[in-house]
């Protein structure tokens, strides 16, 4: 059995999908999985649903869009990986108590690359009593641009991922303010395919949920430096001691799922943040969204 999977993009908190490549999790399955690279950030979506890809990797707010626009829609999600917001707000040094609410006042910028940590955090912001749309942030720079601002003093907080996190902690030039982790569980990352594809070859699909299953159980047992060891080679311009240290924080911050079962509490937490931000026209049913046989 064979399957072509296209990462989303390339990123620390992803590492889980790399290790269960490196260590022959699939492979033990039997299943002979290709991993194709990714131009840009959900460009692989269009793939699946035009057969050059059989899967992909990334955000179920993905497959809820696609079924906002078109009840019809054959894209699917199983496999939860990433359970947690893998999000932070970085505060420059001197800031001493930090809530929500202090954005209004501080010097705030936001990630550009991706939409979902907006998303996440507008919600976030609604529920603290702040109103995300009247809030003046710079929205059109960089993750790197806004660690390095954040060091010249440019801004005062920026949101950012691993390493960005490690980084301006190890740089001496921020803190943690805010951990999204800490929000509780929202499904971040999973699985995504066509209902027509995995109809075709079920147990393909199969094999891969269960190759997942086996990653987490072996993830369950490590603390960040096992699987920084095993999927180092990806990441190539991050320092090994700099990826253990990343890596030992989302694990600690419970990042990932203990199992490829979608949870229907996050999954509900992540529509409400695009419900909220007017990026949903109507809340997305959990069973039309999500391949309940796969999970």
């Amino acid at each position: 059995m064979k399957i072509r999977l296209s990462e989303n993009f390339r990123a620390v908190f992803y590492a889980p999908f790399y290790a269960a490549q490196a260590l022959g999790f699939f492979m033990r399955e039997g299943v002979t999985v290709e991993l194709v690279n990714s131009a840009t950030p959900g460009d692989a979506v269009p793939r699946v649903l035009d057969g050059e890809i059989d899967l992909t990797w990334g955000g179920p707010m993905r497959v809820m869009q696609a079924h906002d626009r078109d009840p019809a829609s054959p894209l699917v999600c199983f496999g939860e990986v990433v359970a947690r917001d893998p999000f932070c707000l970085i505060g420059r040094p001197g800031i001493e108590s930090f809530s929500l609410p202090d954005l209004a006042r501080l010097r705030f910028a936001t990630v550009s690359e991706v939409p979902t940590p907006w998303m996440c955090l507008q919600h976030d912001l609604r529920l603290a009593g702040l109103d995300p749309d009247r809030l003046e942030r710079t929205r059109d720079r960089t993750m790197a641009q806004n660690i390095a601002a954040l060091h010249e003093g440019a801004i005062d907080v920026a949101q950012v991922f691993e390493p960005f996190v490690s980084a301006a902690l190890e740089e001496g030039g921020g803190k943690i303010l805010y951990a999204a982790s800490a929000r509780g569980p929202c499904v971040y990352t999973s699985f995504i395919a066509s209902r027509t594809r995995i109809a075709r070859d079920p147990e393909a699909f199969a094999a891969v949920r269960r190759g997942l299953a086996a990653m987490q159980a072996w993830l369950a047992a490590d603390d960040g430096e096992k699987l920084a060891a095993a999927t180092a080679a990806y990441f190539p311009d991050v320092a090994p001691e700099r990826l253990a240290h990343a890596l030992h924080r989302y694990h600690a911050a419970g990042l990932w799922a203990a199992s490829p079962e979608m949870s229907r509490q996050g999954f509900a937490r992540l529509a409400e943040s695009f419900r909220s931000g007017g990026v949903l026209s109507r809340p997305p049913r959990f069973e039309d969204c999500v391949d309940d046989r796969l999970g």
